[in-house]
């Protein structure tokens, strides 16, 4: 897993050819060995950056949160991404048979992780919970997501690149419904009072 990440930073078609070459995994292997560990990283950078670090507003003291709330919030962003990701290779399933390729439910949940991975890697901003570094940090890792996919999924699913570039398009259309609906349940529970609870 380690050695596709850092490929996927430094030679990233090449690195796809190679992924798509590999031993099929099943979906539980691929969660336990990939997507349950990058996952972690975004979850558990928040939670150290909201109780130790926390936000500087003006010239008053950091605000963090309680360690109660931030474990709340941690585990769910962590579920909240799991589930992302199992959505997204489900899609990118079903959406296969529409290109004559024919891969299977884990792969396409490996294509979803390893495009995902700079959106979790960028999610170590989160240990310094600043405005303007969680600002640039995420416009960094969402435009190398966008090209990890544009890049990959015609290598992945071995098909033209034109063909390509409507299922990429397809895929980041639902990527984006599945965070808009991800954040509208945030505020939904937010609003029944499962909320963050602030120190000071």
């Amino acid at each position: 897993m380690i050695n596709h990440v850092w490929g996927l930073f430094t030679h990233p078609d090449q690195e796809w050819h190679q992924i798509r070459e590999e031993k099929e995994e099943s979906i539980g292997h691929m969660y336990l060995t990939h997507t349950l560990i990058l996952a972690a990283i975004p979850a558990v950078a928040a939670y150290i950056g909201t109780t130790q670090v926390g936000w500087v507003i003006g010239d008053r003291a950091p605000v963090m949160l309680t360690h109660g709330s931030a474990i709340w919030m941690a585990v769910m962003s962590y579920v909240s991404m799991l589930i992302g990701v199992g959505v997204m290779g489900g899609f990118i399933h079903w959406m296969a048979r529409t290109y004559d390729a024919t891969p299977s439910m884990a792969r396409c949940i490996a294509f979803a992780t390893y495009t995902a991975t700079p959106l979790f890697i960028g999610g170590l901003a989160a240990l310094y919970p600043h405005m303007w570094l969680g600002l640039v940090v995420g416009t960094a890792a969402i435009c190398y997501t966008v090209y990890l996919l544009y890049v990959g999924l015609p290598t992945f699913m071995n098909i033209h690149a034109d063909e390509g570039f409507m299922f990429s398009s397809s895929v980041l259309a639902v990527g984006l419904v599945v965070l808009v609906a991800i954040m509208a349940f945030t505020v939904v529970l937010w609003g029944i009072g499962v909320g963050p609870e602030y120190t000071n």
